[in-house]
């Protein structure tokens, strides 16, 4: 059987949290300062104190929007022939990159240094080889390159270099306009975007209990081009949540449903995950410990919200405070990263950062497509029928025998035996004589081997002028165009 699912709420507790949840979106609601999304809210039938800007919402209109979210939906590639499922029946997590570190362990001298647009270029093309890791999600933010271009940038080189999927977050109105445009430009159009979604849009939800205006600007705008919103919070136990694990995902599902309702009142049927990025303090200096125990159960226990809602869920996982790939890195991201698997987590972003995910370092990204991989065959647990029981097998080899030389091992050992190509399984003499190499030498040298090997895709003449055409109005740019379009006036939800 599959590996059982990994519980730490029993269903009287998940109601418990849920009617909490309920009772402060109706009793304390959502601060929201854009006032657009409080006249959503208020059209809707929530009640909107402008004094307060709090919007509380009824109980009916928030089980109403969790049933217009689909249960499941499909995220595509660059390649539209690459098709992810979410949701549903999903079998198996997908993994994609992790937050956006403004530094990086450079992959030749292995030194610190800042981030650059290079090192944004390298991380797409590497999880483009990955096996396991299926998205990138802007996971390196560039030092190098103005603001005002790094999300046209990140797409540009996404569209070259890559066939799978894409995503970054909600940066308000008009880079997310931006961002849209330029993916219906790569992909053939807004109608081709909406049919078949190839961006992932991280909402982040501010704690406590706010709706942050850029936020809510960006949802409106991928929910308008249908593109799949994964709500996360980031909610910190004993900082920006009650420091009582059950206190932080009553407030963390609040803010979660909140923002669902309304990307569902602006466009029903908006594809999105019920997302969490929460975790605890370090008490001593209350910055955050997203490798932390208490990281684990905050998944588990959100990834079984989201199944009570009958939602895909979106969490971290490979996360650590170390600031180097060493015993701490590994003891803490083995660990979040194996929860969500066993919880079911239906997308995991996990891969290449340190340091509470502000320093990159591709060759770890590498070996975590590895780790991803040894979690997925802890999580495929041990099927048992006639065949793999191996009774005639047992019999025919007897007392002293040897199972090597056997049809039925060549016949399944791909399939039942994790083989790592990274990590040490030989003898020690021979390990000597091979050069002392450990599993992070050997993921440099394949990271450098992918990126020495790679070729960019061959984009449509057409597609790419276009493409370089939108690069260069938006370098055209200075950031008051940008503040600019937070401006209510400017604004046009209705013709984007």
């Amino acid at each position: 059987m599959r590996t059982s699912k990994l519980t730490v709420l029993s269903p009287e507790e998940i109601q418990r949290i849920d009617a909490a949840s309920m009772n402060v979106l109706m009793e304390v609601g959502i601060q929201i300062g854009y006032k657009t999304a409080r006249e959503i809210f208020q059209d809707a039938g929530a009640e909107v104190d402008e004094e307060t800007q709090a919007v509380r919402l009824p109980e009916k209109l928030v089980r109403w929007a969790i049933e217009q979210a689909p249960n499941e939906f499909s995220l595509y590639g660059n390649d539209p022939t690459f098709e992810l499922r979410i949701g549903g029946e999903q079998h198996s997590p997908v993994f994609a990159g992790l937050g956006t570190p403004i530094r990086i362990i450079d992959l030749n001298s292995r030194n610190i240094r800042e981030t650059n647009a290079q090192d944004m270029l390298e991380h797409i093309i590497l999880i483009n080889a990955c096996e396991h890791i299926h998205n990138s999600q802007m996971d390196v933010w560039p030092n190098d390159i103005p603001m005002t271009t790094i999300h046209t940038e990140a797409i540009w080189a996404w569209a070259h270099n890559s066939r799978k999927a894409f995503g970054m977050g909600c940066y308000g109105y008009l880079p997310t306009w931006d961002m849209m445009r330029m993916m219906a430009i790569a992909v053939g159009g807004k109608e081709e975007l909406k049919k078949h979604p190839r961006f992932l849009a991280i909402c982040s939800v501010v704690s406590p209990l706010q709706m942050d205006q850029t936020q809510a600007e960006g949802l409106l705008i991928c929910a308008e081009y249908g593109q799949p919103l994964a709500i996360s919070p980031e909610g910190i136990a004993g900082a920006t949540a009650p420091v009582t694990l059950a206190g932080l995902l009553v407030q963390e599902n609040a803010g979660i449903l909140a923002h669902i309702v309304l990307a569902q009142i602006f466009r029903p049927g908006t594809p999105v995950f019920y997302g969490t990025v929460s975790t605890a303090a370090n008490m001593r200096s209350g910055a955050v410990a997203l490798g932390s125990p208490e990281t684990c159960l905050i998944t588990a226990a959100s990834a079984q919200l989201a199944q009570y809602y009958g939602l895909p869920i979106r969490s971290v996982g490979g996360a650590t405070e170390s600031k180097r790939e060493d015993v701490q890195a590994g003891v803490e991201r083995m660990a979040t990263l194996l929860t969500p698997v066993l919880a079911g987590v239906n997308l995991i972003t996990c891969a290449g950062t340190l340091d509470s995910t502000l320093l990159e370092s591709h060759a770890l990204l590498v070996l975590d497509d590895e780790m991803c991989g040894y979690a997925l065959r802890i999580g495929r647990g041990i099927e048992v029928n006639d065949e793999t029981l191996a009774l005639d097998v047992i019999k025919r080899v007897g007392y002293s025998g040897s199972y090597l030389a056997e049809a039925h091992t060549s016949e399944h050992f791909r399939q039942q035996l994790f083989m790592p190509s990274l990590f040490s399984r030989e003898a020690f003499d021979a390990w000597q004589t091979s050069g002392e190499q450990l599993a992070i030498d050997h993921a440099t040298e394949r990271a450098k081997k992918i990126l020495a090997e790679h070729q960019p895709r061959q984009v449509d003449p057409e597609i790419a002028k276009e493409l370089d055409a939108f690069r260069k109005i938006v370098a055209e740019r200075d950031l008051n165009d940008f503040y600019a379009y937070e401006q209510i006036e400017m604004q046009d939800y209705k013709n984007l």
